[in-house]
């Protein structure tokens, strides 16, 4: 399911930071926080929050330890991107089924948030400029 949506800037944006390791823990809050403020209620927000930080993670782990993540209100969907610098990966990479049952080991964090979103997108880096890194989009309506 490729639907990258609205695009950057179509939106109000609620949060914008470049997180690390270390800042995971607080970035969770923040993006507890904004969706809550949004109306997002439990237990889409719960959902919401794990998928991001699962995301983030994966920025962390796989692209070099740091990403950048811009959250924003776009019409009825609180929407989030998450990009990195890393080498870029592509949406086949994420397990159909969950990972585990098919034989995969990993994926578990991306399958999860595909899952959870109501639009879910994967982009690479620029091939035209041979620019690394990877944008995951991931939105839920706010009911």
């Amino acid at each position: 399911m490729v639907n990258s949506g609205p695009a950057e800037g179509s939106g109000r944006r609620l949060l914008q930071r470049r997180f690390t390791a270390r800042l995971l823990p607080q970035l969770r809050l923040l993006v507890e926080e904004c969706a809550a403020r949004e109306g997002l209620c439990e237990p889409r927000r719960g959902e919401f929050v794990l998928a991001v930080d699962e995301i983030a993670g994966n920025a962390v782990e796989h692209a070099g330890g740091s990403g950048r993540l811009l959250l924003q209100r776009v019409g009825d969907e609180l929407e989030c991107r998450i990009s990195d610098a890393g080498p870029g990966f592509s949406e086949e990479v994420i397990p159909e089924l969950l990972p585990g049952l098919d034989g995969a080991t990993k994926g578990r964090g991306l399958w999860l948030a595909r899952l959870v979103a109501d639009r879910f997108a994967v982009t690479g880096g620029d091939p035209g400029t041979g620019a690394p890194g990877a944008e995951v989009t991931l939105a839920v309506r706010v009911r």
